[in-house]
């Protein structure tokens, strides 16, 4: 597998990430007892949204609000939990600080956010009941700001893992990532991505794996998850739906609601040059998209920079995870 660098897109050596998309604040809550947390993209009063569900063991809240036929025109945050569906209370937590901000669709009475939300299973690695509720939404929100986004062990990527396809004991600690990059014409795209997934995670420009199933508990070999998989390996759903990657991708470019969902599709490809095997009945995958901004670009063109940006993202969140409840991260 290899990827061609578009010269024309061009990284920022002082790369904040998400968080260089003017507009977007990002905060994170996190249990590190626990071993859980939400992580929340906070973009503002006037951003258009959008999605990509290609998992199929997906657990979300107000998806269908990104709908283009939706009547609320705007998306106001973004909420990535873990604590499987008991983290969805994450997301009241942050709609509840926004109403209390006058933030929200408009109701007359009181302004209603619109907060779309999805969550990843982190039960399995840290204390099984301590799970993101609405406290740890607010915290998150309270904590949100424009400056580079943490990553590795925060927030919804504190209990994350890769490469499970052998079962915990063969996997590796993943967590948050995050990246962006400019179309050279002031276009900035930024993604954010929770990387939990059951396959390994690859370096794009060459195909190797950075971090996944390994051969023996004790060991650092990889052994290809995709490779097991296609000569008969485990099946993926006795070992369980247990796995899924959350991503955010953000641009400045001005963006409708139909353009900004096939934005969400286009980055998607990123996860998929990243992660392998990727998309399978075990994974709960979701991208999430977001426009803000007056600046001109085509569709196609942010959205093929933001599957660069999304891609690179995925090998940070390895990179940056330490290892964490038995789990060994490339972090230490």
């Amino acid at each position: 597998m290899r990827c061609c660098f578009d010269p024309m897109l061009a990284y920022d050596h002082k790369m904040k990430g998400l968080t260089d998309v003017p507009g977007i604040l990002v905060g994170h809550a996190t249990d590190m007892e626990g071993l859980t947390g939400c992580t929340v993209v906070l973009c503002g009063t006037t951003a258009v949204g959008g999605v990509d569900v290609r998992g199929s063991a997906t657990g979300s809240v107000e998806i269908e609000t990104l709908n283009p036929g939706h009547v609320a025109p705007n998306v106001h945050a973004i909420v990535l939990s873990g604590g499987s569906a008991f983290g969805l209370e994450a997301s009241s937590g942050v709609r509840r600080a926004l109403e209390k901000k006058g933030i929200g669709f408009n109701v007359g009475v009181t302004h209603v956010p619109i907060v779309p939300g999805a969550i990843l299973f982190d039960l399995s690695i840290g204390k099984p009941h301590a799970r993101p509720d609405r406290e740890m939404g607010e915290r998150a929100v309270q904590a949100a700001n424009d400056g580079p986004v943490a990553e590795g062990n925060v927030g919804a990527g504190t209990g994350a893992t890769v490469g499970k396809v052998l079962g915990m004991q063969h996997a590796m600690k993943s967590g948050i990532g995050s990246a962006s990059l400019t179309l050279g014409s002031g276009v900035m795209v930024g993604a954010l991505v929770a990387v939990n997934a059951l396959g390994d995670v690859l370096d794009a420009r060459t195909g190797r794996i950075v971090a996944g199933a390994r051969k023996t508990p004790g060991g650092m070999e990889f052994i290809d998850s995709a490779a097991v998989m296609r000569h008969g390996g485990p099946n993926t759903e006795a070992i369980g739906r247990r796995n899924t990657t959350l991503a955010v991708v953000a641009t400045n470019a001005a963006l409708d609601r139909v353009q900004t969902n096939k934005v969400a599709a286009l980055a998607s490809l990123g996860v998929a040059r990243s992660i392998s095997p990727v998309n399978t009945m075990a994974d709960g995958d979701i991208t999430f998209a977001v426009s803000l901004g007056s600046e001109r670009a085509t569709v196609d063109s942010v959205g093929v920079a933001a599957a660069e940006a999304l891609a690179t993202a995925v090998v940070r969140a390895v990179r940056a995870a330490k290892t964490a409840g038995g789990v060994p991260g490339l972090a230490g």
